[in-house]
């Protein structure tokens, strides 16, 4: 491997047996004269995949074995943790995904100074029902929900600048929204067309199943968004909009009382009492998580803001964040 290696495509595979080989064979020849690694992360196989990796006698090959199968979102932080190019490329390892796209993605990065260029699949080769339809709806969600305005979330194809995947904190089932984990750091994001093609070998490991869990990460995602700096904005304003509604309630119940009606069992004090306490959780629950958020960034001497670039004047020295 070249002493300074510019690109590392990780791929992550799980039960892949039948492409390992043709995929690797592909990258070659779309990376001739590039200096490159390629970082496989075997999740666990259950066939004959690592068996294959380990007969390969490439000198740009990583084989990364995981004990388990722990899925893409924690693959793929395996396998970017231990790649060293200078550029990340993340991409499916079913042949679906073209390598050849790879160097018009560097050139389009390196020209524009992009930190993270997403694929958008065009002509995608996938069932229209069980895969076209909920990804089109899963993509729209989440880009008027996030802001983030990617147009093929669930393309595994991206080129990120090496600072930006180091620092994407993936986990769960995050991979999803790696473009909007990207947004939080600050990255500067592009998109392009890229190939698809269908799969030859093997069988797909996602289903309808995955939209459910698409919903419940997103929920996630705008806490992230919105309020990962400043949860009391969300836990304390909704409580004490809550705690008032209880108040007033609770007033209107006792301005009854005073008039001789019989309050006992209504609903609605009941209403007034559940709200004022809830609304007390809340407030208490937002004052937590905000000691818990400070004791994030200071215990580890985190900052929660990203300086993309620091100029100096020649003259005076002044530096100037921007």
């Amino acid at each position: 491997m070249d002493a300074k290696c510019e690109i590392s495509i990780v791929v992550c595979v799980y039960n892949e047996e039948g492409n390992i080989v043709p995929l690797i064979e592909r990258i070659q020849d779309a990376l001739e004269g590039y200096s490159y690694e390629i970082v496989y992360v075997d999740d666990g196989s259950t066939d004959d995949t690592l068996k294959e990796l380990k007969t390969c006698n490439s000198k740009r090959l990583k084989v990364v074995e995981l004990r388990r199968n722990y899925g893409q979102s924690l693959a793929l932080s395996a396998g970017i943790d231990v790649a060293e190019g200078t550029y990340i490329i993340t991409m499916d390892g079913d042949l679906q995904n073209d390598p050849s796209d790879i160097p018009a993605m560097l050139d389009l990065s390196k020209k524009g100074n992009w930190d993270l260029v997403a694929g958008i699949r065009k002509n995608r080769k996938d069932n229209v029902l069980l895969r076209k339809i909920p990804s089109k709806i899963a993509n729209f969600i989440i880009r008027r929900s996030s802001g983030v305005s990617i147009k093929d979330y669930g393309c595994t194809l991206k080129l990120f600048k090496k600072e930006i995947a180091k620092d994407l904190g993936l986990y769960g089932e995050l991979h999803r929204f790696i473009p909007v984990l990207a947004n939080l750091e600050g990255a500067s994001i592009t998109q392009m067309e890229v190939k698809h093609h269908e799969r030859t070998h093997g069988t797909s490991k996602y289903g309808m199943g995955r939209t459910v869990k698409v919903m419940s990460d997103l929920v996630l995602m705008l806490f992230f968004k919105r309020y990962l700096q400043k949860p009391m904005h969300l836990f304390g304003n909704l409580g004490v909009l809550i705690f008032i509604a209880g108040v007033l309630i609770n007033l209107y119940m006792l301005i009854l009382k005073l008039q001789g009606q019989d309050i006992w069992g209504k609903p609605l004090m009941l209403v007034g009492i559940l709200f004022v306490l809830t609304g007390i959780q809340l407030i208490t629950f937002g004052l937590f998580v905000e000691l818990q958020m400070r004791t994030y960034y200071e215990s580890q001497d985190k900052k929660p803001y990203r300086i993309r670039k620091i100029h100096v004047a020649e003259e005076n020295k002044v530096s100037v964040a921007s």
